[in-house]
């Protein structure tokens, strides 16, 4: 897909869920770079307790579109303002006309923004660290319910990998370096005895060793 096209769906998808994709798009990339990290604004909610996390959804998802609108490239910082004012157009419309449909959709996108800090970042990240800063499910239904977006140490070690293909990747991750697959999503569907314990020292030292046997499987 061109730029031009990424850029035109991003405002499309600002506009259907409510929220600016721009401003997404940066913080998960910073989110990448700093993994639970001092500067990472989206993974930092998962040290909240689960019931902060949940309550205080709302403000997570204000404080996503206040960090895109607020940090990076002038050129970013454009493109979130004028999601936000294609938005503010949407939910505007919606309480001018009060189309039942369209009124549907605003309250349905804000409730579901609001729940966003919890699924996408607190239940994958929750209780990790610096080193193993993901977790990751096996329970095949709850995968193919989720899309596959639980395999989340997969998806941060080789984020060019698309969600398809994650399965396969999660086997040769489980094959080469278990101890990185040792938190579940879901732990009370995991086998008891799949999970053991390792130490964040051996953790750290085998990564490139571990990631490059891999990509070589």
């Amino acid at each position: 897909m061109s730029k031009v096209a990424t850029e035109l769906m991003l405002f499309l998808l600002s506009i259907t869920m409510l929220c600016s994709t721009h401003a997404i798009r940066h913080t998960h990339l910073n989110h990448h770079r700093d993994p639970l990290g001092d500067s990472d604004v989206e993974g930092n909610w998962a040290r909240l307790p689960w019931y902060q996390a949940i309550l205080g959804g709302g403000l997570f998802s204000i404080m996503i579109q206040w960090f895109g609108l607020t940090h990076g490239s002038r050129r970013n910082r454009m493109l979130v303002g004028f999601d936000l004012l294609l938005i503010c157009a949407v939910i505007a419309t919606a309480f001018i006309t009060m189309h039942p449909v369209l009124m549907y959709h605003v309250l349905v996108m804000i409730l579901a923004n609001t729940m966003v800090g919890f699924f996408a970042v607190w239940s994958v990240h929750h209780g990790c660290d610096d080193v193993v800063y993901a977790r990751s499910e096996r329970h095949p239904l709850i995968n193919l319910l989720t899309f596959n977006l639980l395999y989340h140490i997969e998806h941060h070690l080789f984020p060019a990998v698309p969600t398809n293909h994650l399965p396969v990747l999660a086997k040769r991750l489980d094959s080469a370096a278990p101890q990185w697959t040792q938190q579940p999503v879901i732990p009370f569907l995991a086998p008891a005895n799949q999970y053991q314990e390792s130490s964040v020292t051996q953790k750290s030292n085998s990564l490139d060793t571990e990631i490059s046997l891999i990509k070589e499987s």
